[in-house]
């Protein structure tokens, strides 16, 4: 049974083609596939004509309110639309969908001093963000009903659509735009963009307005927008997502000719190719784009295989104890929590933990400085970094120690010997160097990945020697001559400032042979 199959993550799409191919295989084999907003048609199609049946739910109605106009700012618009109803409206409590964290805070802001503007006399309304880097214990109090005689409202990203349950919404504020990953495999860049959501998405926000008793869907957009702009459902995962670990995966379960998997929306070819070609370089791919001794043994790692090759690597470097946790704590977001209010605070205890060799040196030390406090909840609340992500990253060591257990890798700790883990990054993430800029003194580093925000940047980046990427990707990198010129520098031609009086090679001091001017002849 697959449930929430309209969520389209790259996995149960994958599990789509697979499961498919062995209901092919095996007639006996009953499949049920259950959501909310489903697009039926297109999955019964795919799947041998299935029959279809619509069991109706134990929801309210719930009444759908659209604006006349587009509205020019989505977010001062929720503000109005929350104290409207928090004014007007009977008692129920407010679901908000904002994109992200930055929003949420300054949506709570404004919210509470608008209330603070109106005085005593107005009802109590009890603002709650949700987001991804919040501590858990602030997450939970949007949980706890609120007092009598008062309402809350809950700022959420798109978390609350499926994953939150909240009882006591009846009113929900939706400007109708999210923010998603996207890969461009071109310039192998992820971008956070926000984006109008689909109208499956607009219907379950909608529905939880309807949970505990009708309720009323503020969408902040027209109804031709919802009716002609939005598109029916999202496009799935597997066409915007990096999908090197997912081929990795097939090719380890023997499914070689990955260009005919019959996935229901196949991902573009030049995302296919650009992962293909990550893996060749990875040497988890031989030349016949087969899996090598090394690439099998990747595959045990539910990682991206720049992250499994590192693992591997680190054990001949004999750093595998380290570069343990830097991958775990890679695994995990959100290590350290600066709250609005305590900026300054929050970054001076962060700059404690500052390794001059980089950010992978950083993420290790607050690790060994919490196992060094025995674990302890107090030092995390001190130091502002949160006890989830640290718990989440601890879990994702164990599990990960278990297999190299499995797969008889050592445990070896390489002391103060932090060049072996540079080298054991190195090795990884390659693909990923980068050279500084030569006005300064000219240093090479490796990055994690690139995303895109406001402009491009590059996150958790680590010094090298420009030497390592010559030893550790010898297919991929070669040591220049230094006698030479690169053909980049030869084409990098001087064109002198324009001067109609004087003759084109008057500027030169070479051998060019200059014609001086001389009024005696």
């Amino acid at each position: 049974m697959l449930d929430e199959a309209h969520e389209r993550t790259i996995h149960t799409d994958v599990l789509f083609g697979l499961l498919k191919a062995a209901a092919k295989k095996r007639p006996e084999l009953k499949l049920i596939i259950t959501s909310a907003t489903l697009d039926a048609v297109k999955f019964s199609e795919y799947f041998f004509e299935a029959p279809i049946f619509t069991i109706p739910g134990r929801t309210f109605p719930v009444e759908i309110l659209y604006t006349k106009e587009p509205e020019t700012d989505y977010l001062d618009a929720a503000h109005i639309t929350v104290m409207q109803i928090h004014l007007t409206e009977p008692p129920g409590d407010i679901l908000v969908f904002l994109t992200g964290q930055e929003e949420i805070d300054t949506s709570c802001e404004v919210l509470y001093e608008r209330m603070k503007s109106l005085g005593p006399d107005v009802p109590e309304l009890i603002i709650l963000p949700v987001y991804g880097a919040l501590p858990s214990e602030m997450q939970t109090r949007i949980f706890e009903p609120a007092p009598p005689g008062k309402r809350k409202v809950v700022i959420a990203t798109n978390i609350a659509e499926t994953s939150l349950t909240i009882d006591g919404i009846f009113y929900v504020v939706d400007p109708g735009f999210v923010k998603q990953k996207i890969y461009n495999p071109k310039s192998g860049m992820d971008s956070l963009v926000v984006t109008p959501i689909s109208q499956a998405a607009a219907k379950q926000r909608a529905g939880r307005a309807g949970r505990t008793g009708p309720g009323k869907c503020y969408r902040l957009y027209t109804e031709r927008a919802y009716r002609d702009e939005m598109l029916p459902t999202p496009v799935p995962e597997i066409q915007r997502t990096n999908l090197a670990s997912t081929l990795l995966q097939l090719k380890a379960m023997g499914i070689n000719n990955l260009i005919d998997f019959d996935f229901m929306d196949a991902p573009p070819l030049d995302s296919m190719i650009t992962a293909l070609n990550q893996l060749h370089t990875l040497s988890a791919l031989d030349g016949d784009g087969l899996l090598t001794r090394l690439g099998r043994r990747m595959a045990e790692f539910p990682l991206e295989p720049s992250l499994s090759k590192l693992l591997i690597m680190s054990v001949d470097l004999a750093c595998s104890d380290e570069v343990l946790t830097i991958v775990s704590m890679l695994s995990v977001q959100n290590v350290f929590y600066r709250p609005k209010e305590k900026q300054e605070q929050a970054d001076q205890k962060k700059a404690k933990f500052h390794q001059p060799e980089g950010d992978h040196l950083t993420l290790l030390a607050v690790y060994n400085s919490w196992k060094h406090h025995h674990f302890s909840q107090p030092w995390c609340f001190e130091n502002y970094v949160q006890i989830r992500t640290l718990k989440r990253s601890q879990d994702i060591r164990k599990q990960l120690l278990g297999i190299m257990d499995r797969h008889k890798l050592d445990m070896v700790s390489c002391g103060r010997d932090v060049q072996r883990v540079q080298k054991a990054i190195c090795s990884g993430f390659f693909r990923n160097a980068a050279k500084r800029d030569p006005q300064n003194q000219p240093e090479w580093v490796v990055y994690h990945e690139l995303i895109m925000t406001t402009k491009e940047y590059m996150r958790e980046v680590t010094t090298i020697d420009p030497r390592w990427l010559v030893e550790f990707a010898p297919s991929f990198f070669k040591m220049g001559d230094s006698t030479k010129l690169s053909a980049f520098k030869k084409n990098q031609k001087i064109d002198p400032l324009f001067d109609k009086y004087a003759d084109a090679n008057a500027w030169r001091i070479t051998r060019v042979k200059k014609k001086i001017y001389n009024p005696n002849r």
